[in-house]
């Protein structure tokens, strides 16, 4: 099975994709990305990574509601998330966040810790240290500036190894070309909410088996985002890629081997 698929959230609707046939439920909640562009209409073209999973688990990719009122908070993406999954069914997951996702994950196992099997949080962080302060705001001016070509190549340099760069550098442009929204409305809300993040003092009340991945040169969320998490989120696994940063989940060959072997744990 694959499916694009939307959920009703009051006067709008929150985009999804849905792969595989099994009884298993994951739920894969992507970065500030959805900000730029949703899952819409991507079944075909998301499944691919999940092709392990597909006989076992029905996976589940959602984007943010498609209409957010300002002031939207991670708290609020997260309650979002826990109406749709409830309205598909969904009555229990193990829950896969990346980066601003592994944000929402984070406030979906803290405040419906009953809808939670498994937490894996990558490359993602309990709060907006400076590191990710410092890469949100640079991008919050890019878009005001309409500059996408930079936002895109800035956002590059920021996630990828430098042999992923070296190999990828000269495409950068193009990818921006296809990738520039008609607003950047969507984007700016996205990004305000993970500047207001913070759940430190919260991290105790996760109770889900939860796994944490991160790069060890993460130059977006910053190198110490994983051992507070860790920390703070009491009998945790970690896994550090060496020599990755905030694109570990694209560069790392095993990165859904290692999900799925968490997850089947």
């Amino acid at each position: 099975m694959k499916k694009n698929g939307y959920v009703t959230l009051g006067n709008t609707v929150m985009h999804y994709v849905a792969f595989g046939d099994g009884a298993k439920k994951l739920v894969v909640l992507p970065g500030l990305s959805d900000g730029l562009a949703t899952v819409k209409g991507k079944a075909w073209i998301l499944a691919g990574s999940y092709k392990k999973f597909w006989a076992d688990y029905t996976v589940y990719m959602f984007s943010r509601k498609e209409d957010m009122p300002d002031g939207y908070s991670i708290k609020d993406m997260a309650d979002d998330l826990a109406l749709a999954m409830k309205s598909l069914g969904i009555e229990k997951a193990s829950v896969l966040g990346v980066s601003q996702g592994g944000m929402i994950a984070q406030c979906l196992a803290v405040n419906h810790s009953e809808m939670v099997e498994k937490l894996i949080l990558a490359v993602t962080a309990p709060y907006a240290n400076s590191v990710l302060k410092d890469a949100v705001t640079g991008w919050i001016d890019m878009a005001r500036r309409d500059d996408h070509k930079t936002l895109m190549i800035d956002t590059a340099e920021k996630m990828y190894s430098q042999k992923y760069l070296d190999k990828n550098r000269k495409i950068f442009p193009l990818v921006a070309k296809l990738t520039k929204p008609a607003s950047y409305d969507r984007f700016y809300k996205n990004a305000y909410a993970i500047l207001d993040f913070d759940v430190r003092d919260e991290l105790s009340k996760i109770s889900a088996p939860t796994l944490i991945i991160a790069g060890s040169d993460d130059k977006t969320v910053g190198n110490d985002a994983a051992a507070e998490l860790s920390n703070g989120i009491k009998g945790s696994d970690k896994y550090i890629y060496d020599g990755l940063g905030h694109g570990a989940f694209e560069e790392a060959k095993d990165f859904y081997d290692r999900v799925l072997e968490f997850c089947e744990r």
